[in-house]
């Protein structure tokens, strides 16, 4: 059964052993004539320092295992105590670090990583979700795709929806195509079926579209509804280029219940162990509020039972309201010390971000034609930005296109060059076709960028519309390496891209789309050390925690992954395949499996109990029988 940690658990300190017993054997050299009333003293003496001596050693060894480690290189074993590595270097150095109390882990041969930051996602939102999702992330066929409709339609009560939000590209199919509305219709004729694909598109079956009531009057700000000949919506519903249309649909479904979403959260926590992640940057996201919506995750850090790192940006989530958000937020909240960070925070705020005005979205819908932002965005980003920054707030801001780039970097200098001592670290996301011009500026500027595989799952709509020759470059990998200027790689998950890093991995190592296609020029492909490096030490720059995380190095925080496969030498089409059998946060086991299943706790049954995760579970529909 599983049961929340006790809320008044502690961590132990470390003592100091003291090697009483060799000063006291020397006495006994001297004075011989006492020499048995000495012996009985260091005896006794020796028995009752023994557990002081004993809290000397390491709380948890890794042997035996091809331990990575950026400064290092290949290592056999890792010590860690009090929650940090302590030394790494080979099995017989580290065992000998080995007390009665030491958790001793058989690595057994297998590759052992810096545990893994996803420096862009979605990871709270999500948590409130997960348990009502079918995802489709990693399936291979529609087939397959439409039967998991089909499958979940005959367990979903009457009045819940089945969703399939995000992680997919038709072209990870082996059809290559999109599902046509009379499939999904097919699949389930009599709950509602909402398919999210990308911001771009959304599938809406009949049942569906009764449930949000939708007809020909039907209007979103640069969105549609489309309409058939006789004037009624077909269900396909067009992000033009704006995703209004998508996110306020998807809104009006059933949520979970309170009991439910924890229960979500602590799963979703799990998926994203399953593959290695101990840090996901939670880049602010747009339907949900702060605090509220945060309550599960504080709820869970109070208990100790937060299994992941969770630094997060906070977005204004109503357009024309964000300065009074901001200001309001700059007021009671305060971004974390170094203090903090040096004592290893799973759960902080870092700053305003991403979308910090909407006026400032430009849509990254490669379908459609680019986005002109809003004429007067400068005017509602520089207040808001100046507000954060004068609190000690970074920010970050979501950045598809060159032009909109170009806008909100005038922005920046003119904040800084007005006031020199707000100058600060921040961060430009997505940046498909940054410019080498303003890839100066921001390194003159002092930011860094944030790229995602985003390209993996829309690469194909982006090289029809703009060409193949553009597509090389996007993003440029290369010059932002060649600049100097920070680095990190996430996902973008769950609404666009898969939460899945190795996918990210395998499109920084072959330059590839989920279909197959290499559209990335050469010289933006990584090999696979230093694209590792951009998922640990070099993430870690985007939670200001680069001094503390992201290697596998003495006085560093004890994160890592063991996994089931050699990322360092198999074929590249295999990375995609790549898990964590035992996951590590501090150098608490939060996940196991197989011969380390028992290392971990077990995570409750997942409820509500028709939930999709409970009979498919998430990547690659791991649990569906057949699949």
């Amino acid at each position: 059964m599983f049961v929340l940690p006790n809320i008044n658990k502690q961590p132990h300190k470390r003592a100091v052993c003291v090697s009483t017993t060799g000063l006291i054997m020397k006495k006994i050299v001297v004075i011989n004539r006492w020499i048995f009333l000495f012996l009985a003293i260091g005896i006794a003496v020796s028995v009752y320092m023994a557990p002081f001596c004993e809290a000397n050693q390491a709380d948890l060894i890794v042997y035996n295992g091809k331990v990575f480690s950026h400064k290092n290189g290949f290592k056999e074993a890792f010590a860690v105590e009090d929650g940090k590595f302590v030394k790494v270097g080979s099995n017989v150095e580290i065992l000998k670090l080995k007390g009665s109390k030491t958790k001793v882990i058989d690595a057994k041969g297998r590759t052992v990583i810096p545990g893994l930051t996803d420096t862009h996602a979605h990871p709270i939102r999500e948590g409130l979700n997960y348990n009502l999702e079918l995802r489709w992330d990693g399936v291979k066929s529609l087939k397959v795709a439409l039967d998991m409709i089909r499958e979940q339609a005959k367990r979903t009560p009457k009045g819940q929806w089945i969703r399939v939000v995000g992680g997919w590209s038709p072209h990870q199919f082996k059809e290559n195509r999109f599902p046509t509305l009379e499939e999904i219709n097919q699949a389930s004729p009599d709950h509602p079926v909402f398919v999210l694909y990308l911001y771009g598109l959304a599938f809406l079956n009949k049942a569906a579209l009764d449930y949000v009531n939708y007809d020909s009057s039907t209007k979103y700000p640069r969105g549609e509804a489309q309409l058939d000949d006789q004037g009624n919506p077909t269900g396909l519903l067009i992000a033009k280029p704006s995703a209004l249309i998508l996110y306020k649909t998807l809104v009006k479904g059933p949520k979970l219940s309170d009991a439910d979403k924890l229960n979500s959260t602590l799963h979703w926590i799990g998926e994203l162990n399953r593959f290695g992640l101990t840090t996901v940057i939670d880049a602010g996201g747009g339907g949900f509020f702060y605090p509220e919506d945060h309550q599960i995750v504080n709820d869970l850090l109070a208990r100790h039972a937060l299994n992941i790192r969770l630094p997060f940006f906070l977005f204004a989530p109503k357009s024309g309201e964000e300065y009074d958000f901001f200001k309001k937020w700059t007021d009671v909240i305060k971004p974390a010390t170094e203090s903090q960070l040096e004592q290893g925070s799973k759960y902080h705020l870092m700053g305003a971000g991403e979308n910090i005005t909407w006026a400032a979205a430009d849509f990254e819908n490669f379908l459609e034609p680019r986005p002109e932002v809003s004429p007067d965005m400068e005017k509602q980003l520089r207040p808001i930005l100046s507000a954060a920054l004068e609190h000690g707030w970074i920010f970050r801001i979501h950045s598809t296109y060159d032009e909109t780039i170009t806008r909100i970097l005038d922005v920046v200098e003119a904040i800084y060059a007005k006031n020199p001592k707000h100058k600060a670290r921040f961060i430009i996301d997505h940046a498909e076709t940054i410019s080498k011009a303003n890839l100066k500026r921001i390194k003159a500027l002092g930011g860094g960028i944030s790229i995602q595989h985003r390209m993996a799952f829309q690469g194909e709509d982006f090289v029809k519309r703009y060409g193949s020759q553009m597509a090389k470059n996007a993003p440029p990998i290369a010059d932002i390496l060649q600049l100097g200027i920070p680095l990190g790689s996430g996902t973008d998950a769950t609404r666009v891209a898969t939460y899945n890093p190795w996918v990210a991995l395998y499109w920084h190592v072959t330059g590839k789309t989920v279909g197959g296609l290499k559209y990335l020029g050469d010289r933006n492909i990584l090999d696979r050390k230093r694209a590792l490096y951009l998922w640990t030490k070099g993430a870690s720059w985007f939670s200001k925690e680069e001094h503390i995380k992201g290697d596998i190095n003495a006085g560093e925080l004890a994160d890592f992954a063991i996994l089931n496969d050699d990322y360092f030498s198999i074929a590249p089409e295999k990375i995609k395949d790549i898990e964590s059998v035992l996951t590590a946060v501090g150098g608490k086991i939060v996940y196991g499996t197989g011969e380390y299943g028992n290392l971990a706790q077990q995570l409750p049954e997942v409820s509500p109990a028709w939930s999709p995760v409970a009979h498919f579970g998430g990547y690659g529909a791991p649990k569906r029988k057949n699949n």
